[in-house]
């Protein structure tokens, strides 16, 4: 949705978040269970990722957050697979993002959850590694909402040459 000013579409204003696809060697995806910490009945499944801290890139925020979030260190990150704007409720807050979504490649498939902040360990219930017919599956939302279609194309098609624009998701 926009709000009127255009900013939506061009990310200006928004919390810059960098997420990661991360892929096994057998074309798994790794997602994290979230839930909110208000209302543990509330649940969803999303990509490793989260926001920029001081002057770093969004590439190394990617590595940085996959590191905090699942204690994956060995990836080949490579370019940007899709880009979004999106807006939800969490923790007693409105988050309004622009999510950029870098492919990662590991060997490394045993995750460590250490790392995590404070409000991860409030929300995180878990990772999983998913092909993508098992995540064709899942009655839970999955964030971005339409990640098995991406998911499959990727698999199918490799890569874009230039990220793809999502629609912009309100919750």
């Amino acid at each position: 949705m926009s709000d009127g000013t255009g900013a939506e579409g061009r990310g200006e204003g928004l919390r810059k978040v960098a997420r990661v696809v991360l892929l096994d060697p057998r074309d798994r995806i790794l997602l994290m269970h979230g839930f909110e910490p208000e209302d543990p009945s509330m649940t969803w499944w999303f990509t490793p990722g989260g926001g920029l801290e001081g002057d770093e890139s969004r590439e190394q925020a990617a590595r940085r957050e996959l590191a905090e979030e699942t204690g994956i260190t060995e990836v080949e990150l490579g370019p940007v697979l899709w880009r979004r704007v999106c807006s939800f409720p969490f923790d007693g807050r409105r988050w309004d993002q622009d999510e950029w979504y870098y492919l990662g490649r590991t060997q490394q498939t045993t995750t460590r959850t250490g790392g995590q902040t404070e409000l991860e360990r409030r929300s995180v219930t878990g990772l999983r590694w998913w092909t993508v017919e098992e995540l064709a599956e899942v009655r839970e939302p999955v964030y971005p909402s339409r990640l098995v279609e991406l998911l499959r194309r990727l698999l199918d098609e490799g890569p874009p040459t230039v990220p793809v624009i999502l629609e912009t998701e309100r919750v």
